[in-house]
Order: structure tokens, then sequence, then C-alpha cells
């Protein structure tokens, strides 16, 4: 390269960088002379997100709602989602297990005074326990899957770290989804098997009155099929459920209108924060249905596990019933077997 050649580039890029910095200096100073165009723009925008009123663009898709860019109206519902539901999740978890630990402590594991006899009845069909099992099993895997959704960011996350976490939520949410329809199934089985054991009657009032004999060794209060607690459990999951599988069907299809309701956005939101709260309320009752029927009550797990329990267990709890059932049998001609 000549030094002619050299010195011309040389001139070239000089010029070039001149015109850049003016052009810049120029910028500069125009926003200097004229600060106001922004500021005003801000400001409107600023206006726009304290007030009701939505920063919207414009889609292709067909789905108007996905135009807002800023909707100042969520900031309510995500606060009480990020608030009142979790605060609610937890102390429905916590205050189960913490309630339970101290009944433990207090009053111990719940045995048969006079003993296993070893004579087993029946107490639940195939059938009866097919709804029941379909039922909690799905139920536990949205209970798991819906806490993650609340609390997973905040306990989960930091333990998991980013990418498992994603992982994990992505694959429960299907899970959500999915599962949701077995519980609805095992909700309207286990409805149309056991509803008419479960209409409250004057049985009922003795047996609360009494505690259940869940706080005192010896009290057994007599009791149908189904004693009150577990009447109570029945139509809290009854209608709790119906709740949840009504509010989740919304969410799953927040453009579709069911009886007339669940078109606009503010639908979708009240119907998150019922399924929340409900969901925080069910798992408060679940938690203790499973600690009674499992470890917190002797030979209480064989009704929902062989469908057999014991005589003596029968007779504890369940003394009309059992009246009820042998009176059956007694009636019934030789050779041939009485349903419940």
């Amino acid at each position: 390269m000549t030094m002619k050649t050299f010195a011309t580039r040389l001139m070239a890029v000089l010029g070039l960088m001149t015109l850049l910095a003016f052009t810049g200096a120029q910028g500069v100073q125009a926003q200097q002379i004229n600060p106001t165009e922004k500021s005003v723009t801000e400001d409107q925008l600023f206006q726009q997100m304290q007030g009701d009123g939505m920063v919207a663009g414009r889609v292709s898709i067909p789905d108007d709602l996905s135009a807002g860019l800023i909707k100042p109206g969520n900031k309510g519902w995500a606060g009480t989602h990020t608030s009142t539901v979790r605060f609610l999740t937890i102390a429905a978890v916590v205050g189960a297990v913490g309630v339970l630990a101290i009944f433990y402590l207090v009053r111990g594991r719940i045995k048969v005074d006079g003993g296993m006899s070893g004579i087993r009845i029946l107490r639940f069909s195939p059938v009866e326990r097919f709804s029941h099992w379909l039922m909690a099993g799905s139920f536990v895997v949205l209970a798991l899957t819906g806490l993650n959704l609340v609390l997973g960011r905040m306990l989960v996350l930091p333990w998991l770290g980013e990418a498992a976490f994603a992982t994990m939520t992505s694959w429960g949410k299907i899970s959500h989804n999915y599962v949701a329809w077995a519980f609805m199934l095992g909700l309207v089985l286990s409805f149309l098997v056991w509803v008419s054991h479960n209409i409250p009657d004057k049985v009922d009032a003795e047996w609360v009155k009494q505690g259940g004999g869940l706080l005192k060794k010896g009290m057994h209060p007599p009791a149908k099929k189904f004693n009150a607690g577990q009447k109570i459990i029945f139509w809290s999951v009854t209608l709790g459920g119906a709740a949840l599988s009504f509010t989740g069907v919304m969410l799953l299809f927040p453009g579709v209108e069911m009886l007339g309701l669940g078109a606009t956005q503010a639908d979708w939101q009240l119907y998150q924060l019922i399924h929340g709260i409900v969901a925080a309320g069910l798992s408060f009752i679940i938690i203790a249905h499973i600690y009674i029927g499992s470890v917190g009550m002797e030979g209480a797990f064989d009704a929902m596990g062989s469908g057999e329990v014991d005589l003596n267990w029968a007779k504890e709890h369940h003394s009309l019933w059992v009246e009820e059932v042998q009176g059956q049998a007694k009636a019934a001609p030789k050779g041939t077997q009485t349903a419940e």
C-alpha cells in the first residue's frame, strides 16, 4: 500500500467518525432542547397503568386478550393470588399437620378396646373401593401439582434449580390438567354409591355431642355405616370437588361459556381464586382423613384396603351398621348373600 492510498483511507475514516459524532451530538442537543415529548408519553403511560385502562397492541391470532400488553386491573388479582391464596394454602397444610401432631401426642393411636376378634365383616364392595381410590389417588396428584404452582417458586425452585424446576412444573401442569378428569369421574361414582348413606339424621347429633369417641378412651357413640364425621367429609369433598371441577374446566377453556358463565378475563380470575381457596380447604380436610384412616386408628385402613374389617372394630365405631348387616344376614335365605 502506497503512502497516498493510506492517507486517503485515513481521511475517509476520520471523516466518517466526525459525521457520526456530529449526528450524536445533534440528537443529544435535540433531547436537551425539547425534553417534554418523552416525559409526556411516560406520564400518559403511567396514568394508564394507575387506572383501569389497558395498554394494548395488535395481534394477528384470533385471541383479543393476547393484545393486552399491560393490564393494570390485574394488580389486585395478582396480589390476592400471591398473598391470600398462598397464605391459606400454607395455613391449611401446616395447620393440619400441627393439629394432628398435637392430637397424636395427647390421644395417641385410637385402638380397638376389645382387641381384634379375628372375625371379618365386609364393609366396602370392590365398586366402592374403586370409586374411593380413583378419587383419592387423583386428588393426591392434583394436590401436589397444585401446591407446586402456588408454593413452588418460593420453596422448590431455590432447592431444585431453574432447569429441573421448569421441567418438573411443565410435567406437573400436564398431569394436573389430565388427572383432573379421573378425579371428576371418581367424584361422581363416590356420590352415587354413598349418597344414600350420608343423609344427616338424629344419630349424628349424639355422635357429635360425644366428640365421636375420639377424645376419650372407651367412649363409642352409635353410628350407622357412616358416622357424622365421615358425613362431613363426604359432603365437603362432594361440594368442594364439584366447585374444583367446575372452576377447573373453566380455567382449561377460558373462552368457552358454560351455563352462561365464563366469558371474560374477570371471570377467569374469579374462578382461579375460588379454585385455589377451595383446594386449600379440602387439603386440610383430606390430610385429617388420611391420618384417621391410616396410622391414627387401628384397623381403619382395612376398610379401604381389603374391604373387610374386624368385627370388634365395626361394633365399636359403627354399631348400628353392624346390627343392620347381621339382621339382614339372619333374615336372608340359607345359601344366599345379602348386599350391604
